[in-house]
């Protein structure tokens, strides 16, 4: 899908780091790039000698305006511009799914209940662009691009408002033959309006239901001939087939040969307009209310799989041409800004990282896998070779002051809504260092140095180079939440500094192919891999229900996601449902689903969503198996829900150190050192703190530790048996290659602690 970028490309445009390119044409390249933030973009960059002429400038800027006028999310929204650059420039949302065209061309006509959930969805695209008094002009298959939450309308460079004349001669056809209305392959410029679209659209559902366009092939003219004289080649869908059944799928298939019949009417008065495409879809469940998890077959869902690993696994690149940074600070961050999880996403602000040094007191598993074809978007491939390039030929010494007292930073929130989970970090990582420096004959000391960051990304860059500049320090412990990370990541690998978190889990930090970073937990997604074995082996579920409540953003979206190809694999098709996110009001949803029969529930989201499902569950009488993932793991859902949150059962990456055995002597040590016992992420921060010291001991020579990237490479090599979990890598990419996935049931109104999650897929 990408090729390397070549050695005239530029390294930067746009405050976007340039990764690969995307495709190029006779005026312009497009590139995969990577924004300050950390959010991957597809950014289009106009030949020089194009943006010198002032027409052309002229309708590239138009373009951009165009594209800025649509706000749907089944549209790829515009996320920077500058028709005003030397090089004028647009970026908008990277998606890494297929075309519709490269899908059908490699598997063949998508399935009815397929075709009805795009046509309803790009119907809600289009819809938002005719609202904006635009007309696309150019709806078909390669400007559709599919993901697994929906697909995506792309390309507005030739849309043009209704009301505006059109930069094009009445004369000219504009479009893609095989694809136009009859006004636009008669060339009847003003009378192409919203209705034009809607034509398009037709022979697009119908390209993606039988494989083949609706007017054929051949040359252009043949093409717009029979365009505007000839009836569409809709065989095979629906009535066309020649048998009637009373069944949903066979109504479904009836339906959308009705739609395709009236969409594609020869008469832009016929027919429907975007709005009126619910009125000729009416089998229920062509969509979900606010929205649809699993709409694609499965071999088209692993195409979608790769591509995200390859898009988002590629390596950084040095820059080839300088340009002037929009904002100060090291470039090239990575990840895509989203909520922390688990819990609700902090919005406190700040400007830096604080600071808090301080000299401490001195007295197998296999690789989690998806069945039945299903895969979990974990990128692979990549190589550690870069972790020689750096102070190789420096004695392995890494602390310029000599000493042999050397420090281990913690980044964390320690002031913003995940501070529990900061402090319980930084209290089991100090506790791991105090018990090292009371060993006798310790070849060194060590300091903890903490930097607070909020858990936002705003103060996680001041507090990584804090870190990063004090040339004592090892290696990181952090950070603490999912957007931290997200924003800091790509600094530390700047520095080759190994940073190590247990709490940061979201499946684009396993996707991407970070150099210094070590996951010393599963990601977010893989904790719910235990729920279908579950439900299936435990529970004898035959019929469960999954809520995805979009109010938890990527989180809920990892999760809905994996639980239903999970579901799916063990015989377990599940009765899925979305909630738009802000939806105040979820007992309609509920009731729905528990009127198609569920025996069993299962809620990806936030804790507070948690709690109002757990309450409607509750009125209800149902009582049967309810689950969810590691963000409901929450004081707030206990307290929401009350009495209605007995018998909830959630995964999570963490243990309760005071219900292990193993965990005993930590616990009792913990309790005397801080007078409490251990919050959730202590144990872990404490053994990930042993894990690097256990490696810097292997390593050290002369009395100095290996230098920051040799010791990446250690860690990635490393195997560990903790009190939490035994911890192992792939040595490649540094991702988590445990088990390290644990229950957690309420009883009593407490959530009690029951071990290891079952790991048979």
């Amino acid at each position: 899908m990408s090729d390397p970028l070549l050695p005239t490309d530029p390294a930067r445009i746009g405050g976007h780091r340039l990764l690969a390119r995307l495709g190029a044409g006779g005026m312009g390249v497009v590139y995969l790039g990577r924004t300050e933030a950390g959010a991957l973009a597809a950014v289009k960059v106009i030949q020089s000698e194009y943006a010198d002429e002032p027409d052309f400038r002229a309708r590239f800027r138009r373009e951009v305006e165009t594209a800025r006028r649509v706000t749907s999310p089944w549209a790829v929204p515009v996320t920077g511009a500058d028709p005003d650059a030397d090089q004028p420039w647009l970026a908008t949302a990277f998606v890494p799914g297929p075309s519709l065209e490269e899908t059908v061309a490699r598997h063949g006509p998508l399935p009815t209940g397929s075709v009805r959930v795009l046509a309803r969805l790009l119907a809600a695209a289009l819809r938002e662009v005719h609202a904006a008094g635009l007309v696309h002009r150019d709806v078909k298959p390669a400007n559709v691009l599919l993901a697994v939450d929906g697909p995506r309308l792309i390309d507005f460079g030739i849309a043009r408002g209704t009301d505006e004349t059109a930069i094009t001669s009445t004369d000219l056809v504009v479009g893609t033959p095989g694809f136009l209305s009859p006004e636009q392959a008669g060339a009847r410029g003003a009378a192409v309006g919203p209705a034009s679209d809607i034509f398009s659209l037709g022979c697009l559902l119908a390209y993606a239901a039988t494989g083949r366009p609706p007017f054929g092939t051949g040359t252009t003219d043949a093409l717009l001939y029979r365009t505007v004289h000839d009836e569409p080649d809709l065989a095979g869908i629906g009535a066309e087939t020649g048998t009637e059944s009373s069944t949903d799928a066979d109504s479904g298939g009836v339906e959308l040969l009705t739609l395709l019949r009236v969409c594609l009417a020869k008469d832009p008065a016929d027919r429907p307009t975007a709005e009126q495409f619910g009125t000729v879809l009416l089998v229920e469940d062509a969509v979900p209310e606010g929205g649809q998890i699993d709409w694609l077959p499965d071999d088209v869902v692993r195409v979608i799989a790769d591509r995200s690993a390859e898009m988002l696994a590629l390596p950084d690149i040095e820059p080839t041409v300088a340009e002037t940074p929009e904002t100060p600070g090291p470039p090239g961050t990575t990840g895509t800004t989203g909520p922390s999880a688990p819990g609700t996403p902090g919005t406190a602000e700040g400007t830096e990282g604080t600071e808090g040094t301080e000299p401490v007191a001195s007295p197998g598993r296999r690789r989690l896998l998806l069945a039945s074809g299903a895969a979990v978007l974990l990128a692979a491939g990549g190589t550690a070779a870069w972790a020689t390039l750096r102070d190789e030929d420096k004695d392995d010494g890494a602390s310029a002051s000599g000493n042999r007292r050397w420090v281990i930073g913690v980044q964390a929130d320690l002031s913003g809504s995940r501070r529990t989970a900061g402090e319980a970090q930084v209290r089991g990582a100090r506790l791991a260092v105090e018990q090292f420096n009371s060993r006798r004959n310790k070849p060194f000391e060590l300091t903890l140095k903490t930097m607070d960051d909020g858990g936002v990304a705003a103060r996680a860059p001041a507090a990584a180079r804090k870190l990063i500049q004090d040339t004592d320090v090892l290696a990181v412990l952090g950070p603490t939440t999912d957007e931290s990370a997200q924003a800091v990541l790509g600094t530390y690998d700047e520095a080759l500094m190994p940073v190590l978190s247990v709490s940061a889990g979201g499946l684009l930090l396993s996707t991407q192919q970070y150099r210094s970073f070590v996951h010393c937990r599963p990601s977010d997604a893989a904790l719910s891999l235990p729920i279908s074995v579950y439900l299936k082996k435990q529970r004898n579920a035959l019929r469960p229900g999954l809520l995805q409540d979009r109010t938890a953003q990527m989180y809920a979206q990892e999760s809905a996601g994996i639980n239903a190809t999970m579901l799916r694999s063990v015989g377990l098709p599940a009765y899925p449902r979305v909630i738009p996110s802000g939806t105040d009001d979820l007992g309609p949803v509920v009731a729905d689903m528990l009127r198609a029969g569920i025996d069993s529930f299962v809620y990806a989201g936030y804790a507070a969503g948690a709690a109002q499902v757990a309450r409607e569950l509750s009125a209800a009488g149902f009582d049967k198996p309810r689950l969810a993932s590691q963000a409901v793991i929450d004081p707030q859902f206990l307290k929401q829900a009350g009495d209605a949150a007995e018998g909830w059962l959630m995964t999570s990456s963490f243990i309760d150190p005071s219900a292990v055995p193993a965990a005993k002597a930590f616990t009792a040590a913990f309790r005397k050192r801080y007078d409490a016992a251990p919050g959730y992420f202590a144990a872990e921060a404490y053994d990930t703190v042993n894990l690097i010291v256990q490696e810097v001991l292997k390593a050290t020579k002369r009395n100095r530790p290996p230098a920051r990237a040799k010791l990446v490479g250690l860690l990635r090599k490393s195997r560990y048996k903790g009190i939490t979990k035994e911890f192992a890598f792939r040595p490649a990419d540094g991702q988590f290659s445990g088990w390290g996935i644990f229950l957690h049931h309420v009883e009593d109104g407490r959530f009690r602690f029951l071990g290891e999650a079952p790991s048979e897929v």
